[in-house]
């Protein structure tokens, strides 16, 4: 067992000195206005790129030259089939039918993709608010907590981009039920779905994030989560079957990575669980 003392320098908390609520509040206050500044920064920024944002990104999954389609018709010839996997035609036309839906589409946009460039920087103001109140022990095994919730939200927003849109988009467009039909999308609608399948992802990708600090206080351990794996993967097939067309293939692109991200926060919180324990026998 360390030395009183020891524990005590441990568990000191790290602001040095007390504040009261008004002065909480009047930090949070700067921290949040500093968090909206960037968004704002970055969406003007953005919005005026307005080319470079709608033809090259928001679009580019709409055109055969997108990356995913290209990777995916070199796979399809180098297995010896021919273009089965090439995308080259897209039976959708895009269109404004609202007299000032261009305008706010391009507003909404231009905020969404502010706050995700700008998420790391946010979270890191988030974490600065809270960390001066955790102890020196928490605060050295939170270390890279802004590097790896940062990391995980944008590996969700690739993916959700550059694996679950493109597979959406195709599917609507060549699903039809008569050939009399033609399909005459809203732009709202179309810019609707993709940042709700974007932004889910990136949201999804943070489980063992949400998993570590749960195991940390105590609310979720090892064997809850092996316990509930069945519940689990029924919850992941809803989410799934919500933010995707109802195309099964495309369904299970979206459960396999949240399958492997929840045997992989069981790990996370079996680590957290461990040294839980260990801390609180050398207490008592």
């Amino acid at each position: 067992m360390p030395p009183l003392d020891q524990h005590f320098e441990d568990d000191k908390p790290r602001r040095e000195k007390e504040m009261s609520f008004i002065e909480h509040l009047e930090e949070l206050r700067w921290h949040i206005f500093r968090s909206i500044t960037a968004i704002f920064i970055i969406a003007l920024a953005l919005f005026i790129l307005k080319g470079v944002v709608f033809d090259f990104l928001i679009f580019g999954p709409t055109r055969p030259d997108f990356p995913t389609y290209k990777i995916l018709c070199s796979i399809s010839e180098k297995m010896g089939i021919g273009k089965a996997f090439c995308f080259e035609t897209f039976n959708f036309n895009i269109i404004n039918i609202e007299v000032a839906g261009q305008f706010l589409v391009h507003l909404k946009v231009s905020f969404i993709l502010g706050l995700i460039v700008a998420f790391p920087y946010i979270f890191w103001e988030f974490w600065r608010f809270i960390s001066p109140a955790l102890y020196e022990n928490e605060a050295r095994t939170t270390k890279g907590v802004v590097f790896f919730t940062s990391l995980l939200f944008l590996i969700g927003i690739f993916f959700g981009y550059y694996v679950l849109t493109p597979f959406s988009i195709n599917f609507f467009s060549n699903y039809g039920v008569s050939d009399l039909v033609a399909n005459q999308w809203k732009l709202t609608n179309y810019v609707s779905t993709v940042t709700m399948i974007v932004l889910a992802s990136g949201i999804l990708f943070e489980l063992p994030m949400i998993v570590y600090f749960l195991s940390k206080v105590g609310l979720l351990t090892p064997s809850i989560m092996r316990t509930h794996r069945k519940h689990a993967l029924i919850i992941n097939l809803i989410i799934s079957a919500i933010i995707t067309p109802a195309d099964v293939g495309t369904q299970i692109l979206v459960s396999i990575p949240v399958v492997f991200l929840y045997e992989l926060s069981i790990g996370i919180s079996g680590r957290v669980h461990k040294n839980r324990m260990k801390k609180l026998a050398q207490e008592h």
